[in-house]
């Protein structure tokens, strides 16, 4: 059967992350939410998405085609329905759709001639951008449980100090010394060819992803995810990095999301709770202005390719688009469009052609091309966000 993730309604309120991806490539727990359900399936996907991001984003469409909504994350459950679906069947919750086996075209579909199946399960949605943090735990625990059924852990060091070592899993080619982990209150995952530096104190439910580094001394509290090729220091807590991000020095980075190719300056500090300790505001794209979402704490939610400098501070609930370039004293606004260069005395637009020579350099020191299509999806968000830069 030919499987595809589609973005869903969930997609404007996933932004500023699902600018440069589908909402299948948002990391969540260990993994992206292509990876748990290609897992889930034993079988490849592709993705129905926004069409400026279908030529790096392709879909694959067949004379059968089993469509899945991607702000869902699998279990075994759902899964089994959805393999059993026959032509013009489909599965629903409270009115949203999470899967329906169609042979029309994309055009052609009309769910009044489907026979619907309703889905009361408990299942993990991921509908907002705090999602991501706030859904982290249970994401780490049952990506845990599928990458280590049945496998064992490689060896703990002996010098490394342990709190519930059965709750720990090493891949191969991992590297950690005189640090302690506490996974007493969830587990602790370290992927292939990961480091955790000398010093480091982490407690769980924290995953550490393929060829990330935790840098000496750092304190890190979970649900905690450092993507692959993340380096990170200072103090965490309850924050998600995708993949490729740095938040490598001192300063405090708290019920937070960083997307791909960000990086914080030494000693950047988040805000995640307000003085009179309100509910958090945060920027909705939709709407075009602050809401309140329910929580306490949140940090930063920060798009692909943004970047900080020293000492830069973000106020409780700051949402940084893509590509924007961030410096100076004081506190910056709580929403930071796109590509834009300044800090708290104001913001200029920091043109394509200087942010793709960054972005260029920037990827290139980890082997990866800044590709065409990369620059073509760029160049469309910066046409996307021109309405929020004020020159």
């Amino acid at each position: 059967m030919n499987y595809i993730l589609f973005d869903g309604p969930s997609r404007n309120n996933l932004l500023p992350f699902t600018y440069t991806r589908p909402v299948a490539d948002i990391r969540v727990g260990i993994l992206t939410i292509r990876e748990k359900w290609e897992s889930y399936l034993k079988a490849t996907t592709t993705t129905v998405t926004e069409d400026y991001l279908t030529e790096k984003y392709p879909m694959v469409e067949m004379e059968e085609n089993v469509m899945i909504s991607a702000s869902f994350l699998p279990n075994q459950e759902l899964v089994e329905l959805i393999k059993k679906l026959s032509e013009k069947q489909a599965i629903l919750r409270d009115d949203i759709i999470i899967a329906f086996h169609t042979t029309d075209t994309q055009e052609e579909i009309n769910f009044e001639e489907y026979e619907i199946f309703q889905y009361n399960g408990d299942v993990l949605e991921i509908n907002n951008t705090w999602d991501i943090f706030s859904k982290n735990g249970v994401a780490i625990y049952l990506d845990f449980d599928a990458l280590t059924e049945g496998r064992s852990s490689q060896p703990i060091p002996s010098s490394v100090k342990t709190i519930a070592p059965e709750n720990i899993f090493i891949e191969e080619g991992a590297k950690i010394q005189f640090s302690t982990l506490n996974a007493s209150n969830g587990p602790i995952y370290i992927g292939k060819d990961a480091e955790i530096m000398e010093g480091s104190l982490i407690r769980g439910p924290f995953a550490i992803c393929e060829k990330a580094i935790v840098k000496m001394g750092a304190k890190i509290y979970g649900p905690t995810t450092v993507g692959p090729y993340c380096k990170v220091g200072g103090e965490i807590n309850n924050s998600v990095l995708f993949a490729n991000s740095n938040k490598g020095h001192e300063g405090y980075l708290g019920n937070s999301v960083l997307g791909e190719w960000c990086n914080l300056g030494a000693d950047t500090n988040t805000s995640n709770l307000k003085n009179n300790y309100a509910e958090v505001r945060l920027w909705d794209y939709q709407s075009e202005r602050f809401t309140p979402i329910g929580l306490q704490f949140c940090g930063l939610m920060m798009g692909d390719h943004s970047k900080c400098g020293i000492n830069t501070m973000f106020n409780t609930g700051t949402v940084v688009g893509v590509n924007a370039n961030i410096f100076g004293s004081g506190y910056p606004r709580n929403f930071i469009a796109s590509f834009s260069w300044g800090g708290n005395s104001g913001f200029t637009t920091y043109q394509t052609k200087k942010a793709f020579e960054v972005a260029e350099v920037v990827m290139a020191r980890k082997q990866i091309e800044f590709s065409q299509d990369d620059k073509e999806i760029l160049e469309h968000v910066f046409e996307l966000t021109k309405k929020y830069r004020k020159d």
